[in-house]
């Protein structure tokens, strides 16, 4: 059985540093439109996600966010079918305001009805955050369910508040393995995402993760906010991957 391949989502916050990313499009596989100073799914505007679909290889997706949504699923339908109007493939909905798990399936429904209305092959994906307890959202091992109780393609895991905390901090990685392997068993990827570092990929690619998201981890500084992507950190990064994968795949398949 072929071993899953790790996707690697960056995250630029400008046509700027989209043009960063496609100089090392050979790295990553995803580029993903957020606007960070409006949160750690923060939407950026229509036209920026059109740029960037235009600045990057056709042949690599675009993702957007939508926002750290309220519980008002009428108003995150529009805002997710404005991403995908604008060329994005894959569409990130974070549950901020959603306190249960019915309020997520209210909402992640008129999304998945408004995205695959327009465009039957572009992803949903239906983001919760490993503190939730910080903030009163939906707890992340509940994601999943909900996730494919709204026929969304995927479900990730993101932090909230951005104050030097990472995704494990919150969540450990046995914890993580199990919202990746509740993703897996209805059928929906795995994306994990919250100020990921370079030392998180062991653990993430042991436990199957499909899509993990950075951002700090490729800025100059390691800053998300006032540093700039830098191709040379994408390169490294993947190169992280790779030996990760290669050292997994060697424990699970040995030869002789």
């Amino acid at each position: 059985m072929k071993e899953p391949t790790l996707l690697l989502l960056i995250s630029p916050d400008s046509v700027e540093e989209a043009l960063d990313c496609a100089k090392a499009a050979e790295h990553l596989d995803i580029v993903d439109v957020k606007k960070p100073d409006e949160g750690s799914l923060g939407a950026n505007y229509p036209w920026v996600i059109r740029e960037i679909r235009d600045a990057i290889p056709a042949d690599k997706p675009v993702s957007a966010t939508v926002g750290d949504v309220p519980y008002k699923p009428g108003t995150v339908a529009q805002a997710a079918l404005g991403a995908v109007v604008s060329g994005a493939t894959y569409i990130k909905v974070g549950l901020y305001g959603c306190t249960t798990p019915d309020q997520v399936v209210e909402v992640m429904r008129g999304v998945v009805r408004a995205v695959k209305d327009h465009r039957p092959d572009a992803l949903v994906v239906a983001s919760g955050y490993a503190d939730a307890h910080r903030i009163g959202c939906v707890n992340p091992l509940a994601i999943p369910g909900v996730a494919q109780r709204s026929g969304c393609d995927a479900a990730m895991l993101d932090t909230a508040v951005k104050d030097g905390t990472r995704l494990f901090d919150h969540v450990p990685p046995d914890v993580c393995g199990e919202f990746v392997r509740l993703a897996h068993e209805g059928g929906l990827l795995a994306a994990l995402a919250g100020s990921v570092k370079a030392e998180d990929l062991g653990a993430l690619t042991r436990i199957g993760t499909d899509i993990v998201g950075v951002r700090g981890a490729v800025c100059e500084g390691g800053d998300r906010n006032a540093g700039r992507i830098q191709p040379h950190l994408v390169a490294a990064f993947r190169a992280e991957m790779d030996r990760h994968a290669r050292e997994h795949a060697a424990v699970v398949t040995p030869t002789g």
